[in-house]
């Protein structure tokens, strides 16, 4: 049996190192387009995603914070360390959007996407990466949603369904275009699988072939 070197397995680039897309790719693998979330849409997003309902609950606080102090005088220094303790663990949904909005910088800057010939990857994460790889006969559905914030920056969000898993490419620029480009590929490339070699023809000559990228995606 052969040995394993036992340095097959350390990472010299350290423990720490986020690796780019580019980086985990297979030697025959091709990406056909990368992109990463708009800047100016992401964190527009992180900013407005849970802003009505934690205005609300601060709001609610304030008031009730507001009702105490007035009384405060009357009240034991012990009991005012309780309700003090109270709030904090009771504004955990404002502590949790003004989180969201300061981490955004931080998700941003690992949050990117590729398409291959081989799959979609997906990376995002805050600490490390998550790096997801989907196949494209997988896929069961891919949408496309634009809400009023995307509409204004010219972004929209790519949703992908496989297996009952669902996926969101965030804030993409062109979403029209690279959503129609996404299930070109997919319908390409599950056609490939369905029809066996023998009854392609010879300029593509099944699913073992690399996927050519004729329309230019980039």
């Amino acid at each position: 049996m052969k040995k394993i070197d036992p340095k097959y397995f350390i990472n010299e680039k350290g423990v720490n190192y986020l690796p780019s897309i580019n980086e985990i790719l297979d030697k025959d693998e091709q990406i056909l387009w990368k992109g990463k979330p708009k800047r100016s849409s992401y964190i527009l997003n992180s900013c407005f995603k849970l802003f009505p309902f934690a205005l609300i609950w601060l709001a609610f606080d304030i008031g009730f914070i507001i009702m105490m102090a007035n009384i405060i005088e009357n009240i034991e220094w012990w009991l005012i360390l309780i309700f003090v303790i109270f709030f904090m663990f009771h504004l955990i949904p404002v502590w949790a959007w003004i989180s969201s909005i300061v981490t955004s910088f931080r998700r941003l800057k690992i949050e990117e996407y590729a398409f291959t010939n081989k799959r979609i990857i997906i990376k995002k994460g805050l600490i490390a990466a998550d790096i997801k790889s989907i196949n494209y006969e997988s896929l069961t559905s891919v949408n496309i949603r634009i809400g009023i914030i995307e509409r204004m920056c010219k972004v929209g969000d790519i949703y992908i369904v496989s297996k009952n898993e669902k996926y969101v490419l965030e804030d993409i620029s062109d979403p029209y275009f690279i959503y129609q480009k996404l299930s070109k590929i997919a319908n390409d490339i599950k056609s490939d699988i369905i029809y066996p070699n023998a009854y392609r023809p010879n300029e593509n000559p099944g699913f073992k072939t690399s996927y050519k990228n004729k329309d230019n995606i980039k």
